[in-house]
């Protein structure tokens, strides 16, 4: 069974305390050399909205947003 993730709590306007800031979420290009931190270095062969391919030499992989593991080298 899946779960949902938690939701956001609702800001109140009088609140003392500051939002949560929003996730920025990277942006990846093709040809982009990238890093895994399951599937090591790799170059971005695919660009879609929420997702990127990317070839990783012994594998493709087409990993979505939010990009966790991955970073821009």
């Amino acid at each position: 069974m899946m779960s949902k993730p938690p939701a956001r709590r609702r800001q109140l306007a009088n609140s003392p305390f500051r939002p949560d800031p929003e996730p920025v979420i990277a942006e990846f290009a093709q040809d982009d050399r990238v890093i895994h931190d399951s599937y090591g270095m790799g170059r971005v062969v695919g660009v879609e909205a929420h997702a990127v391919t990317v070839d990783f030499g012994t594998q493709t992989v087409r990993i979505v947003s939010p990009f966790a593991k991955l970073t821009v080298l």
